[in-house]
This record gives structure tokens, C-alpha cells and sequence, in this order.
């Protein structure tokens, strides 16, 4: 995702030592060459750091990919091949036509069940939804090692083997559902985290204020973001509520 030469670029343009550019970010000089080389896989926190140090937007950093087909563009072929409506999908599958619309534009991300529910009424299995493009190996290495856990330790929270993590990291294995919900299960993380598009980051970052991005910095605001992570859906529902609440109140205004 991040693009180690273009982080080098911008830092001999502006005549920076890695250390330097380690002191305007507050990031370590080891850390940013690690960056530089491709070696390391660098979280929202410090993406923002590194832009803001070489006064650029985050998605200047962030390396140009080739867009996978997503998880709503499966759904829509795979529907269209059945000869479905997106009503008719939706009847049979209990959902409602505007929340498999969003899907299949990918606005929505659907959750494990609702994959599960697709999958079966269009009599494929579940992991042709996922596809090759979807292996969390990235995500899930970067996510243990931010644990601090060992592939041993994160394979017995999990009751996995040791070897089929390592598998599942190098890309070489796909997970099943039922494997990401383990995973996510010892990680306290919801499963849609491995099943979210690797574009979705850098269309965010490029929608994003200045003023945005450098409020994400702040050493609250990330304490906060990694707590919403781990928040069921009823507890994220009741934090949306009470920032509803709060702007309905017109305290800060």
C-alpha cells in the first residue's frame, strides 16, 4: 500500500536525513527506512505523520494499485449469471434491495452472515465471493505483529495450526468464513476487517481535509479509533447515537 520510493523522492527533494524526516514525523529513522525499502506496512497513524512531515497528502504515499473486483461486483455477476433481479434477490434472501444495492455498488460492506445467505441462494460457495484479491494475509500479519503476538500464540487464541497461519500470511492459502471468524474472534476485531477492499483506504485518505487528517494524528483520537474497532455492532450503534445526539443538542455550535 505505501510507496517506499516515493517517500524517498519526497525526502531527498526536500533535503531530508532520515533522521530528520524520523524527527519532523516522530517516527523512528529505522522505522522510515523500513517504509523506504518496502519492508513494513505502515498503519493510518503513521501514514498521516509522513505526509504531514513532507507536506503532502496522504494518498501521494500511498503506491497506485490495479483495483481488484470487489465483493459487490462478485454478487452482481454471479446474480446476473442466475438470471436474478436485485429484488428478487432480496426477497429471497430477506434482505432489502437498497442494503444489496449498496453492496453491489460497494457502499455497504456485507457481514459474514449476509455472505453466508448470498452465497447459498446463488448456490456458489462462499469463498467465490471473496476471491484471490481478498486474502488477508497482509492485514493479518500487520494486525498480529501490532498485537505483539507470535504466529504460535495467535494460531492456539485462535485453534489454528502454527504452519497455516504462516500460510495465510505469505498468500498462500485462502481462508474459509469460519477461519476469519476465528481469527477475528482471537484478534477482538469484527471479520469484515479481512473482507474490506484494499482501495478503501487510499479513497478515504483522498477525501479528507488537511485539517482531518492531522485530527487523525492525534494521539486521542487513534486511542479512540482503536476502540471503536473492537465495539459490537450495538455499541458502535449507541456511539453513533450519542454524536447524533450531541449535534442535535447544538452545544458546539
Amino acid at each position: 500500500m505505501i510507496n517506499g520510493n516515493k517517500i524517498r523522492q519526497l525526502r531527498k527533494k526536500r533535503n531530508y536525513t532520515l533522521a530528520g524526516l524520523a524527527k519532523k514525523a516522530n517516527l523512528s529513522a529505522s522505522y522510515i527506512s523500513e517504509l523506504e525499502r518496502g519492508q513494513k506496512s505502515p498503519s493510518l497513524k503513521a501514514i498521516t505523520k509522513l505526509a504531514t512531515a513532507l507536506n503532502v497528502q496522504s494518498s501521494d504515499i500511498i503506491h497506485p494499485r490495479e483495483a481488484p473486483v470487489k465483493i459487490g461486483e462478485r454478487i452482481k455477476l454471479y446474480r446476473q449469471e442466475r438470471n436474478l433481479t436485485l429484488a428478487e434477490l432480496a426477497t429471497l434472501s430477506g434482505f432489502s434491495y437498497t442494503y444489496l444495492c449498496d453492496i453491489e455498488r460497494g457502499t455497504a460492506l456485507p457481514s459474514v452472515n449476509s455472505l453466508k445467505a448470498i452465497s447459498s441462494i446463488l448456490k456458489i460457495p462462499v469463498n467465490n465471493l471473496l476471491g484471490s484479491n481478498n486474502l488477508p494475509g497482509e492485514k493479518l500479519f500487520s494486525l498480529r505483529k501490532e498485537q505483539g503476538l507470535t504466529q504460535a500464540q495467535l494460531a492456539a487464541k485462535a485453534g489454528l495450526s502454527t504452519g497455516f497461519i504462516g500460510q495465510l500470511e505469505q498468500g498462500r492459502v485462502q481462508p474459509s468464513l469460519r477461519t476469519l471468524e476465528q481469527l477475528a474472534a482471537a484478534l477482538e476485531i469484527s471479520p469484515c476487517y479481512f473482507l474490506s477492499e484494499e482501495d478503501g483506504l487510499a479513497e478515504l485518505l483522498r477525501l479528507l481535509t488537511p485539517e482531518v487528517r492531522n485530527l487523525l494524528a492525534e494521539p486521542r483520537v487513534y486511542t479512540m479509533l482503536r476502540a471503536l474497532r473492537q465495539c459490537n455492532k450495538k455499541e458502535f450503534q449507541l456511539v453513533l447515537d450519542f454524536i447524533a445526539l450531541v449535534r442535535q443538542s447544538g452545544v458546539y455550535e
